[in-house]
């Protein structure tokens, strides 16, 4: 049977989507997660939602514990990882309030935890990482976003920058030359973790803004981001709920 976890990014941990949610609190050897644990059940399927920025979106993306969130998901005996992000379009085509089923991601951050081999003293792990999503997950959620009609791209390769702050214009163009689609500040660690526990994972992105590299427009702000998050977070909620139940057919 599966159990799906899911992280959610700013605003998308809503728990009215969880029937009979609970909350549970729990550590791992890594520390503890950003958040309690929200378990539940969505369309019968078992569900936990984990807040990465925490409840109150008090971690910034450097502060967020990773490798404590995957641990505590994988503890609780997750089956697969559906992540949520808000990101920024580093393509014409992709637009305010588009959804990316993410393919593929390069890493710009700096000072993350992002492995759980710290040591080679049991023994060498190098994790393969050619194709970090589960196809799968990248699927349902595809083939889910278009029969419920909303803008989605069946790809995209993310560039996960360090942040907070934003990009500047000359790291923006050189972003879209290196080939990424969209930009944040989250997944690239998750999806390492993810992978060294075994655990499927994929990820919806919402585009928010057009972060600075199209000079024609206003560079991107948190206000703005926000704005468009605030009127697209209901499709990406449901979304989710009809995502997993597709689960209960399995």
């Amino acid at each position: 049977m599966a159990k799906i976890g899911i992280i959610g990014g700013s605003g998308l941990d809503d728990p009215d989507i969880m029937q009979e949610p609970e909350t549970v609190e729990v550590s791992t050897r890594y520390g503890q997660p950003s958040s309690p644990l929200l378990t539940g059940t969505i369309e019968g399927v078992e569900t936990i939602i984990l807040a990465r920025h925490g409840r109150n979106h008090q971690y910034s993306p450097t502060e967020v514990n990773n490798r404590a969130n995957i641990q505590a998901l994988a503890d609780a005996g997750v089956t697969h990882i559906i992540a949520t992000t808000a990101c920024g379009s580093l393509r014409e085509e992709i637009d305010r309030g588009h959804l990316v089923i993410l393919d593929q991601f390069i890493d710009f951050t700096r000072f993350r935890k992002n492995t759980f081999f710290d040591s080679f003293e049991d023994g060498a792990h190098h994790t393969g990482m050619a194709h970090p999503f589960d196809e799968n997950l990248r699927t349902r959620l595809f083939a889910t976003g278009s029969e419920l009609g909303f803008k989605v791209h069946p790809s995209g390769c993310v560039v996960t920058i360090e942040g907070p702050r934003f990009s500047t214009v000359a790291e923006s163009k050189m972003m879209r030359v290196w080939g990424a689609d969209v930009i944040n500040m989250s997944t690239a660690p998750e999806a390492m973790l993810a992978n060294e526990a075994g655990i499927p994972y994929g990820v919806v992105a919402m585009s928010t803004d057009y972060d600075c590299w199209k000079e024609d427009e206003v560079p991107v702000s948190w206000d703005e981001i926000l704005t468009v998050f605030q009127h697209n977070a209901d499709n990406v909620k449901q979304l989710l709920v009809n995502v997993i139940a597709t689960f209960s057919q399995d």
